[in-house]
């Protein structure tokens, strides 16, 4: 209850007993102390009277002074329970020294229905529930109040400046005619939506006011071409956006920069003007910076790490950063520098200590500290995902010194791992003792589903592609015997099991894959096994017609370990795997397979390094990179072969010669396929690829992911030639690779699937792309993002035909969509640039449908 009404009630209190005083001036006196002979409780209310009696402690017996200060606490402890709107005690008989009072309580009404008018369905229910507007709630005049300021902020925070909402009660009574309730009513008058038509500046020499208005990030001028961003105006943007202004200022040195006064002028009812006068002040510069406190590091290694020097034009912004960037975890300032070495409970403050004309000496004070340990380290919220499989992840170990780094570094390898809403992950600290120097850390995750099903289809590779896929991306391998960990599978131990298939009217392909990412469990080794089987038909693209007898039967299988490495730093990794392929062709004769039956082998060596510092969740990193590069080598078996495959070549040529005079001839037609069987019966080749991507944060959370990609497919000897298999496809959006003979198809939007590679393929491919995405949502249930475009490719056979410059491109929009039981999807709209392999127009609107995949 108000300070005012309880004033209010006790002087009204005093001024009853003073004329009761006036009338019994014989019987009532300040001074006696009076017996209570009796109680009675009065008004309207719904409280039992003993209940009331009770509550206020006064009882038959006691000694109290009227006035005095024992009626004016229970009145007070009355008015604190918020249940009434009127309390007042009253004298009714005084015989000698005993007394009988009268409490008169008026109780507040209850709220019975609420009607909202002139908001949506959602903003409703919202202001219901945050306002706790439920039937049987004490109507006060502090939830009236509450409330209606609650709906008038809420709309300005959306531009409607000039709100009114008006609240009215009307009565309930029942048959007696006894008030039981008031229902609420709330009239809500948005009004136009207020735009910032002009912002204007006063007394700026030293910035225009176009680069005023651009520091400004929150309350824009209304701009017809600016549609993505409105003009609307809140008092608690706008002091955002004049902070901001001030920093702008003390960037180039203007420390004394201020804002002496700003309006907000009404235009009419749907426009503003603001107008802001500053005071610039002069420039100032950097003089002496001392550094005092300091024993861990010099004052050489401080000051170049702080990287300001003496004469340099003051930035007070900049200064800041380099002792601590708050908008940077990872950030290279003199905080870090001592929180990741152990220094937990260091100070650093920068101070003024001589301003010298137009120069300004600081100190750097620093406060030490002890050293921090980690005493405790926990994890909490895991209840499917095995203590093991996080706890190897963890970089910060009881007994260890304390570090920053460790600790962000912690949270991101937790993210990257998949199984938990990276987006709630948070590192607690608790028991801090600065006097001990010991400190515990808990980690709370919250589980997210790791498994997925992937159901793609989509037409590509000449027919209709469906796919179904089972990743089981937390799977228990060592509790596959044990029924009671069937829940439905059993999980837990970070393992990664998957199985796929994939068919159309021409093709089948069967594959399986184990990945145990802590191979013994006691070092991040990772190794990776799978197997897969392909049978390919023969396909007459025109009749969409397939033959059964001409096939194409792949079968294959891999094995690899991939290493954490410590050089150059720990997020590079090594990887290395063995491959075979067995290749047989029944009666195939297409395209490169001039063998229609034989068999080839293609036994690889594979190698790679990667480097990804991506944080912190992998389904939309916000900055980081990675790179890359992976060989994969085949043995020279050439150069330990008798066959004279320049002999060979020769031979082959004459016969194509022969050929083009005498069509159709079946002993060269068969001599060839018996030169290309000898020539492939084991593949011999070289790949390379590279892969760079890049994540920036540009405002907020608007993330600039950039990609380069490049591959070439090489031969050890010439004279044996390019193989027909590991080739580059390039085109589409990814569903056309449905043979496993090694080829990559490499997406690009805009374009069919394929659609800029020949039917054999090439031997080299660049592509570069850059792509602006922007989070709806990132909830565990759901992950949102929408992204726009704009990328280029091509592929081509041989360097001599090589021109990075000479590339397809295409622009476009999308929306990705992460569910954890489904993976990635997604629709992408891509506009082609240029024509299609053999067209002349440019190929216009392809639309993108991704499932499983990511770009």
């Amino acid at each position: 209850m108000s300070l005012y009404r309880k004033l209010y009630s006790t002087l009204l209190l005093f001024i009853l007993f003073v004329c009761l005083g006036q009338a019994q001036e014989q019987q009532l006196d300040a001074g006696t102390r009076y017996t209570l002979n009796s109680i009675k409780v009065t008004g309207a209310q719904s409280f039992n009277e003993n209940t009331v009696i009770a509550f206020t402690g006064l009882k038959k017996g006691d000694q109290l002074f009227i006035p005095g200060e024992k009626l004016s606490a229970v009145t007070k402890k009355l008015w604190e329970q918020n249940l009434f709107s009127d309390i007042a005690f009253y004298v009714t008989d005084i015989q000698g020294n005993q007394v009988d009072l009268e409490l008169y309580i008026v109780e507040l009404p209850k709220l019975g229905e609420i009607r909202i008018e002139g908001l949506k369905k959602g903003k409703v229910k919202e202001a219901i529930k945050d306002n706790n507007l439920v039937a049987g709630v004490k109507i006060t005049k502090n939830l009236i109040t509450t409330t209606k300021n609650y709906i008038r902020n809420k709309l300005r925070e959306k531009g409607y400046f000039n709100n009114n909402v008006i609240v009215t009660t009307t009565p309930v009574v029942d048959s007696t005619g006894q008030e039981t309730a008031q229902n609420m009513r709330i009239v809500v008058d948005k009004g136009p939506r207020v735009k910032v038509k002009k912002i204007e500046f006063v007394g700026n020499e030293q910035f225009s006011d176009a680069k005023l208005k651009g520091a400004m990030k929150k309350v824009k001028q209304k701009n017809p071409a600016r549609f993505w961003k409105r003009s609307k105006y809140t008092e608690e943007l706008f002091e955002e956006d004049k902070a901001l202004i001030i920093e702008k200022y003390k960037a180039s040195g203007y420390r004394d920069a201020r804002i002496t006064q700003d309006s907000i002028i009404d235009i009419d009812s749907k426009n503003i003007a603001i107008q802001m006068n500053m005071e610039e002040g002069q420039q100032y510069y950097f003089g002496d910076i001392r550094f005092i406190g300091n024993s861990v590091y010099t004052d050489a290694a401080l000051r170049q790490y702080l990287g300001i020097r003496r004469g340099e034009v003051y930035n007070g912004v900049l200064l800041q950063e380099r002792i601590a960037d708050a908008s940077d975890p990872e950030a290279q300032d003199l905080t870090n520098l001592y929180q990741n070495n152990g220094y937990l409970f260091s100070q650093i403050n920068p101070v003024e200590v001589a301003v010298r004309g137009d120069t300004i000496d600081f100190e750097i004070r620093i406060r030490e500290g002890k050293l921090a340990y980690f005493n405790h380290v926990t994890v909490v919220g895991n209840d499917r995902t095995n203590d093991h499989v996080i706890y190897r992840e963890l970089r910060t170990r009881p007994g260890q010194k304390y570090s920053k780094r460790n600790v962000v570094r912690t949270i991101r390898e937790l993210g990257q791992l998949g199984f938990f809403d990276a987006e709630q992950l948070s590192p607690n600290f608790k028991n801090v003792d600065p006097n001990s120097g010991t400190l515990d850390l808990e980690y709370s995750v919250v589980e997210k589903g790791s498994s997925q099903i992937e159901l793609q289809g989509g037409y590509g590779g000449g027919g209709f592609v469906g796919t179904l896929g089972l990743s089981f991306n937390n799977f228990s391998l060592r509790n596959i015997f044990n029924g009671e960990a069937y829940k439905p599978l059993p999980m837990g131990d970070g393992q990664k099991l998957s199985l796929r298939a994939q068919a159309s009217s021409f093709y089948q392909t069967y594959s399986i894959s184990l990945t145990e990412p802590w191979l013994g469990g006691k070092k991040p080794v990772q190794l990776s096994t799978s197997f897969s089987h392909t049978i390919q038909y023969l396909f007459d693209f025109n009749t969409r017609e397939r033959d059964s007898d001409r096939r194409f039967l792949i079968t294959g299988g891999s094995i690899g370990l991939a290493k954490r490495l410590q050089w150059p730093d720990d997020y590079f990794q090594l990887s290395q795997a063995i491959s075979f392929q067995h290749y047989n062709l029944k009666n195939y004769n297409t395209g490169l397979f001039t063998f229609g039956d034989g068999y080839s082998n293609n036994l690889a060596y594979t190698i790679g390094i990667t480097r990804n510092n991506t944080a912190t969740n992998p389904i939309y990193p916000t900055l980081g990179s990675e790179f890359s590069i992976t060989a994969k080598l085949t043995l020279p078996y050439s150069a330990f072969s008798s066959k004279d495959f320049k002999a060979l070549r020769n031979e082959r040529e004459e016969l194509e010669d022969f050929l083009l005079e005498n069509p159709g001839d079946v002993d060269a037609t068969e001599r060839i396929a018996e030169i290309d069987q000898d020539r492939f019966d084991w593949l011999e080749y070289y790949k390379i690829k590279f892969k760079g991507t890049w994540y920036t944060t540009l405002v907020d959370k608007l993330v600039l992911r950039s990609n380069a990609e490049f591959g070439f497919l090489g031969a050890y000897n010439n004279a044996r030639g390019i193989v027909p298999f590991e080739r580059y496809f390039l085109g589409g959006d990814g569903l056309g690779a449905f043979s496993l003979d090694g080829r990559e198809v490499i997406q690009l939007r805009g374009y069919p699937n394929q659609s800029l590679s020949p039917i054999d393929g090439n031997t080299i491919y660049n592509k570069f792309s850059l792509e602006l995405r922007y989070p709806i949502t990132l909830k565990q249930l759901a992950s949102i993002y929408a992204l726009t475009f704009a990328e280029a490719g091509q592929s081509y056979d041989g360097f001599r035909n090589y021109n990075p410059f000479d590339v397809n491109r295409s622009a476009g929009v999308g929306l990705r969509i992460f569910m954890p039981a489904f993976g990635l999807l997604g629709i992408d709209f891509g506009y082609g640039f240029d024509p299609v392999l053999g067209g002349t127009e440019p190929n216009g609107w392809e639309t993108h449908f991704i499932i499983g995949q990511q770009f």
